[in-house]
């Protein structure tokens, strides 16, 4: 027996579609927070079934599968399950409708067949067009004539009956969630008649996965399942013209691929295929109809047998068929697929679960300590699109849920997912083009573009050559060689070196740094910072000090201000005439600041060091200021007082010391400006560049220098160039990613925060929550600028510093907000990328404010408690 209701047309529609209105509303959303809720139940299979073109058959196929999960395995014990089918954007709507179809054979599949179960199946229409709701419930039900989408009530369900009479129930549930009355491509349909963006389609996506994935009379994982098909072929364009791999990429859903089987399918599968591999995508399956051209042969040589392949019988081209003969037919295609679904879904089901410990068991991670780190607290990284990490989460069931990556991995991303996706592609170009070839002596495109791009952006008006290497601490390795060299020439050092003979006496060369500097983890870079966590004994025992480093003048923002910290060597009570609080960051960098009595005394007490120190070492000569410009970023996130950089680089121009900026961390947009150099209003001699450059995909790193430092390395002996080299020096997949990155992060029609006159980003974080949370009781001081936000917990004695345990709670909270960070000590930081949106980071603020406050009275409790 069956029944079917059908609601259209008829005199009381409106009463049940109110009645059903309520249930339909939480499946469509409002437009999208910048940080989308995505969340994707793991707990059973969800897959996307994507088609290699447009009429290949993927509704046939969904349709198919849908019967084999349906159909009991057992006829003596058969148990419940749930299929769920979901269309996301349907045109040519109502007069074609995937769901429709899917519903209606799947009936027909389950009434020919007589299954020992009952299946309540229904049909879903959620959102429409104005044109296609007409369609669909006449006119006078329509109020207005405008365009838009809006609710489309339209419901149909039916409840079969098997012969036996075995009570158990199976449900198919078929939705269409926005639909469009001409037959024609998304876009231009949507053009027409009435728009939805990317992120309202993600969101009602994400709402409809949610209630799909929910089934109390079904108690086995496996007898759920969910199924989303697209709308032609992989890179067909969705409702807003962004391309359906890239359009859904956030889920990334496990794919289906359904094939071609005619002539010239092999070439439009493969395509489709690394399209979505390009994307990330995990290809599940191929399945396609055959057409008697055995393109399953080459398919199957090309995938190397890593995928399966499956063939379907040739489906009838009688439109008056009803395909029933057909699915009888295809029934045993459709269970292996079903089986391979299922066996894929285990497969990465128990990976993710067994992570963790393996992690454990065999990482040696940077930066950690193993002891202090559960197994249950080690983050899953199943992916990333954009800034977003998907994360596998296990609470009452498995879940792949979202974090912003507020740390930049490392500082190093930057690219929103359209970048993500372009870095991809380009790279993949470059490594089949070039491989990796022999850089010295040699030229090609990519590297030749990047190091013009170079010269003509962070080196502008002062660089002339850029030399490639691996990252930034040896990039900063180079930059020493180069400034040691130049010093040599300038100060006669060379002139009593015989270079080809080794003849002379060399001295110790000292860097000019600061303390609180950080410049990597290579032996030599780390002799060019001052004592710290990363140098003493138990990690560098090595380590010297090769340096005469100052305590510099910091700057911060406490309880709404800017103001200045002096340290205890150059306090004077005449620089209070100067002011320690300014009005804005604008005065912070003014160059009028350069004329004061404060700038005269910091030059004052630079020279005075440099004074005592060639005065009490006979041998030792200061060859090399080396700084981080603005912003010290592994010493804590400290601002240096603009004024006193600018004065350091000065005095040491007039005493002919080379000057290093180092501009790992800040360079390319991350301080607001492409380089920090333009934030400083000075220049240097040497520049060191990396993370940021290549938009994070992939290491590179390059070290800038004048026309001035190249020259001291010229002469007539080999021995005289700059021996220093590595194995993928501006490896062509690098320099790609490096060009393409600082092309998009400047270019205003692909960054959207860039300013007008392209020379500094708009201002990112709301700075009037910026000062409420440096006027909160639990923050010592903030520092925010350009791309970063910064914060010190106020701690006291073992509880602040790098080796702080502090902020643990704080930032085990925020991540499950969604927003991954990590500490440096009781110091913690937000990191957006220059692409970012201003209300990704106001949302990121907001959370933190939040968190905050309970972290603060938590903190408050626990010293009561130690009092008491």
């Amino acid at each position: 027996m069956s029944h079917t209701f059908v609601i259209c047309n008829n005199s009381h529609r409106r009463l049940l579609c109110n009645s059903f209105s309520l249930h339909l509303r939480r499946f469509i959303s409002t437009p999208s927070s910048p940080l989308p809720e995505i969340n994707v139940n793991l707990s059973h299979p969800t897959y996307m079934v994507w088609g290699s073109n447009t009429g290949v058959g993927k509704t046939l196929v969904s349709a198919g599968l849908a019967s084999s999960v349906i159909s009991p395995s057992s006829s003596i014990s058969p148990k419940p399950s749930k299929f769920s089918y979901i269309k996301p954007v349907q045109t040519g709507f109502p007069a074609d409708s995937d769901s429709r179809f899917v519903y209606r054979k799947v009936s027909e599949i389950f009434l020919r067949r007589r299954y020992p179960v009952r299946v309540f199946a229904s049909n879903h229409a959620l959102k429409a067009s104005v044109p296609a709701a007409v369609e669909v419930l006449g006119a006078e039900m329509v109020e207005g004539n405008e365009d838009g989408l809006r609710d489309l009530c339209s419901y149909e369900e039916r409840r079969m009956q098997g012969e036996d009479s075995v009570v158990v129930e199976s449900k198919l549930v078929c939705k269409t969630i926005y639909s469009w009355k001409e037959a024609i491509s998304p876009h231009l349909a949507a053009e027409g008649e009435g728009a939805v963006s990317d992120s309202q389609l993600l969101d009602s996506l994400n709402s409809c996965l949610e209630f799909c994935s929910r089934d109390e009379g079904c108690d086995r994982k496996e007898g759920i399942w969910s199924v989303i098909e697209t709308a032609g072929g992989v890179a067909s364009p969705g409702p807003s013209g962004t391309l359906q791999c890239d359009l859904y990429r956030p889920f990334r859903l496990p794919a289906i691929l359904v094939g071609d089987g005619r002539l010239g399918g092999i070439s439009g599968t493969i395509s489709a295929y690394e399209s979505l591999k390009l994307r990330g995508y995990d290809v599940v399956a191929v399945i396609f109809e055959d057409h008697g051209l055995v393109n399953e042969v080459p398919l199957l040589s090309y995938l190397r047998n890593r995928v399966p392949v499956l063939v379907l019988p040739p489906v009838p081209q009688d439109p008056s068929d009803n395909l029933m003969e057909w699915f009888d037919e295809s029934h045993s295609v459709f269970c292996a697929l079903k089986d391979t679904m299922l066996s894929a879904h285990s497969e990465r089901l128990h990976r993710l679960h067994e992570m963790p410990k393996k992690a454990g068991d065999v990482f040696w991670w940077p930066f950690t300590q193993h002891k202090l780190v559960p197994e249950e607290t080690v983050t899953v990284i199943d992916s990333r699109c954009g800034e977003n990490f998907a994360i596998h989460k296990v609470r009452d069931n498995d879940f792949i849920t979202q974090q912003f990556d507020a740390c930049a991995s490392w500082w190093t991303q930057g690219p929103d997912a359209t970048l993500q996706i372009e870095l991809a592609r380009d790279m993949g170009y470059a490594a089949a083009r070039f491989g990796h070839v022999m850089f010295p002596e040699n030229v090609y495109e990519p590297a030749l573009q990047c190091a013009e791009l170079l010269l003509e952006g962070v080196g502008k008006g002062w660089a002339s050559r850029v030399f490639f290497s691996d990252n930034g601490s040896t990039a900063i390795e180079i930059a020493l060689k180069m400034a040691f060299r130049k010093f040599s020439l300038d100060h006669g050092i060379l002139s009593d070196f015989d270079s080809m003979n080794m003849v002379g006496k060399c001295p110790e060369f000292k860097v000019l740094a600061l303390n609180g500097s950080y410049h990597g983890d290579t032996l030599g870079a780390m002799e060019a910072q001052a004592p710290s966590s990363y140098t003493g004994f138990l990690q560098q025992p090595w380590y010297t000090g090769r340096g005469v480093f100052l305590n510099p003048p910091t700057v911060f923002i406490s309880e709404g201000s800017w103001k200045l910290s002096i340290p205890e060597q150059l306090q004077c009570e005449k620089w209070e005439l100067d002011g320690k609080i300014f009005g804005s960051r604008e005065e912070l960098f003014n160059r009028s600041r350069d004329n004061s009595e404060l700038a005269r005394s910091y030059s004052a007490y630079i020279s005075q060091q440099l004074l005592q120190f060639r005065g009490s070492n006979e041998f030792s000569q200061v060859g090399a200021l080396i700084i981080e410009p603005v912003i010290q970023a592994a010493g804590g996130m400290h601002m240096i007082d603009p004024l006193f950089q600018r004065v350091i680089v000065k005095e040491c121009r007039s005493q002919k010391i080379p000057i290093i900026f180092d501009e790992v961390f800040t360079g390319f947009w991350r301080l607001g400006a492409e380089s920090a150099a333009e934030l400083l209003g000075c220049l240097p001699d040497i520049a060191c560049y990396a993370k940021l450059m290549t938009g994070g995909l992939i290491p590179l790193s390059a070290t800038l220098a004048t026309d001035a430092i190249f020259d001291a390395f010229k002469g007539d002996s080999k021995l005289m160039a700059l021996l220093h080299g590595h194995s993928y020096t501006a490896h062509a997949m690098g320099c790609t990613a490096a060009a393409k990155a600082i092309r998009w992060f400047k270019d205003p029609l692909t960054n959207i925060n860039i300013t007008s006159d392209g020379r500094h980003l708009k201002e990112l974080w709301d700075m009037e929550l910026v000062h409420q949370i440096s006027s909160h009781p639990g923050v010592q001081r903030v520092v925010a600028l350009g791309t970063v936000f910064a914060l010190e917990l106020c701690a006291k004695g073992h509880d602040a510093g790098y080796a702080s345990l502090y902020a643990s709670s704080l930032l085990q909270k925020l991540r499950e907000d969604g927003v991954y960070m990590r500490p440096l000590g009781n110091v913690i930081y937000l990191m957006c990328g220059p692409c970012t949106s201003p209300l990704v980071c106001d949302e990121l603020l907001s959370k933190l404010y939040g968190r905050l406050h309970q972290f603060n009275q938590k903190k408050v409790k626990e010293l009561q408690a130690c009092e008491l």
